[in-house]
């Protein structure tokens, strides 16, 4: 695998920007929900989500990524009858922004919505970003929330819906790669139309979302690729299903969340030789000193 040249760019956020390739960032992940796949229900209170927060932060996150939503496979995210409402999804995730933001005031703080009113909220609380996973689909008015506050956001490819990723075709590399590859750029279209400017914006190629468990070994193996686009990328590795199903026993089933720590350091470190400026992690502190030699890898590395 070669190692991938990133470049070194200010990723504009609303009222601040964020240094990005110089040095990997890790962004740190909270679940605010009774159903994640990872650790569901564990910081569903506000103030054990806040504690959890300033632990990451703590441990050496560079920014916090908040979610009150599960998008986990077979979940009802992103059609009209979503199981969870905005109004559910912002009464989890107001107070634990308030609380992180009244305790660290320049915490760097990414809202993992794909509904404009929430983005809204969220960003009148004190968010700088927006984390889309469906990539401006999934809400016609998403886009112009993020024009109007001049926020970060975070395009991610996704395809098909959560309740429909286990029965979508399996597809070869080259269809993989060009599916993604079209996907985000009607992403980056559809910002440019609503007028957000392309230094707010960074790609995120969405591992485990509509990919079936080869495709995401192949995409982690070509994701330098995505860098042709123009714009940082985003990988979330962490604990995903294809991790589990790869160290089960045969392959067979797959293991539990807690045993997939050493495999989602692999496939992270993988991740930033391969251009990714920013990684999406559940475990900060051993995501941090791995980034850390994986940069080191980077600059010791032939010149662009």
């Amino acid at each position: 695998m070669s190692t991938a040249k990133r470049e070194t760019t200010n990723w504009q956020l609303w009222g601040r920007t964020l240094e990005l390739g110089r040095r990997t960032l890790v962004m740190g992940i909270v679940n605010i929900t009774p159903d994640s796949f990872s650790d569901g229900g564990a910081f569903l209170e506000p103030k054990a989500a806040v504690a959890h927060a300033l632990r990451l932060l703590d441990e050496g996150a560079d920014l916090l990524d908040l979610g009150a939503e599960s998008t986990r496979p077979g979940s009802r995210a992103g059609g009209a009858d979503a199981q969870v409402s905005a109004e559910k999804e912002q009464a989890r995730l107001l107070p634990v922004v308030l609380g992180i933001l009244r305790a660290q005031p320049d915490a760097v703080l990414s809202v993992d919505t794909y509904k404009a009113a929430t983005a809204r909220a969220a960003l009148k609380a004190g968010a700088a970003i927006v984390n889309d996973v469906s990539g401006f689909a999934w809400d016609a008015e998403m886009a112009a929330v993020c024009a109007e506050f001049g926020c970060g956001v975070v395009l991610m490819h996704t395809r098909g819906r959560p309740e429909e990723w286990r029965t979508l075709p399996s597809m070869d590399s080259d269809a993989m790669m060009a599916t993604v590859r079209t996907g985000l750029e009607a992403s980056l279209a559809e910002a440019d139309r609503a007028g957000i400017a392309r230094e707010a914006i960074v790609l995120d190629p969405g591992y485990g979302f509509g990919k079936l468990g080869r495709e995401n070994y192949a995409l982690l193996a070509r994701q330098e690729e995505l860098l042709e686009l123009g714009r940082p990328l985003l990988a979330g590795l962490s604990r995903k299903s294809f991790l589990g199903r790869k160290l089960a026993p045969n392959e067979v089933g797959e293991v539990s969340v807690e045993v997939r720590e050493t495999a989602s350091l692999a496939v992270l470190s993988m991740a930033i030789l391969q251009g990714a400026s920013i990684v999406r992690v559940h475990a900060v502190r051993a995501a941090v000193e791995a980034a850390r030699v994986a940069d080191a890898v980077l600059a010791a590395g032939p010149a662009a």
